[in-house]
């Protein structure tokens, strides 16, 4: 009797745990984190700067009225001055950005002299030397493409190139001969030569730093060298002229900004689809 009591309590402590263990519900599977659409920074987007432009005159030549002859300026220096400039863009992708911009370089004196012989009238008659006086501004229409390096942080270096044109204009220029011999002759009149101007063909290398200020505010310091070719500078006067430049390169710090239109959106998410919680199987 008592073995059959024991069997009968030993069949049903084995059904009860295999009942518990049906009851248990299954452990829940772990749901993967959602995914995330990367999407490339690209959009409209507007420009502004300001810097400084120092400024290099390669030479000047002038005719010397009577002898038909052209002869270079002794000296023909060429002051720095500072510069502004507006522009529209489109950032293609992560890496390349293109935009149309136009610059102006404010006044920039010249200052010039000439020495050579007399002459049969006038103070000049043994030795003399020139005074030549102006100033020329400029307008720089340029097309230009950028290539961004990678972006460190905030921080976004890049490198770029441009071609275009620039319109200069030259401002009369005023030119003085004074006797040089000793003989206190003293200085010619001035004579005044009407400034030229016309648009050159130009090209620019730029390098720099894009920083990020706000999500649709870059700021941006950067380097640029423009080349800007020969053309006229003055006219024919008092047997004398006229004169052309040899052209001209401007070393450029500037500083500046760009908004990006569309430039806050925010990076869209791609839930995983769900997966439902096994249930319970009873026995």
């Amino acid at each position: 009797m008592k073995r059959s009591l024991s069997g009968i309590l030993a069949a049903l402590l084995i059904t009860s745990n295999a009942y518990a263990a049906d009851l248990m519900p299954a452990e829940p599977i772990a749901e993967a984190p959602p995914e995330v659409a990367v999407t490339e920074a690209t959009g409209w987007y507007l420009r502004g700067d300001v810097g400084y432009g120092f400024n290099d005159l390669r030479g000047a030549k002038y005719f010397q009225g009577s002898n038909a002859s052209e002869a270079d300026f002794d000296r023909a220096d060429l002051d720095d001055a500072w510069t502004a400039g507006v522009g529209v863009g489109y950032q293609v992708n992560s890496y390349l950005r293109t935009d149309l911009t136009l610059d102006y370089l404010g006044k920039s004196d010249f200052h010039g002299s000439t020495n050579g012989g007399g002459s049969d009238f006038g103070a000049c008659q043994v030795t003399c030397s020139s005074t030549d006086l102006s100033s020329m501004t400029a307008w720089s229409l340029m097309a230009n493409a950028y290539v961004d390096l990678g972006t460190y942080g905030y921080v976004t270096p890049y490198v770029g190139a441009g071609i275009g044109g620039t319109y200069v204009k030259w401002k009369d220029l005023s030119n003085t001969s004074c006797d040089t011999s000793g003989s206190g002759n003293g200085c010619d009149d001035t004579v005044i030569h009407g400034g030229q101007g016309g648009w050159r063909f130009s090209y620019g290398l730029m390098a720099g730093a894009s920083i990020d200020v706000t999500c649709n505010v870059k700021a941006d310091v950067g380097y640029r060298f423009l080349h800007v070719g020969s053309g006229d500078m003055f006219g024919y006067n008092e047997n004398g002229g006229p004169g052309r430049d040899k052209g001209f390169n401007v070393h450029e710090a500037r500083v500046g900004a760009r908004y990006m239109f569309g430039g806050c959106q925010t990076a869209s998410y791609e839930p995983a689809p769900e997966i439902p919680l096994q249930q319970p199987v009873y026995k």
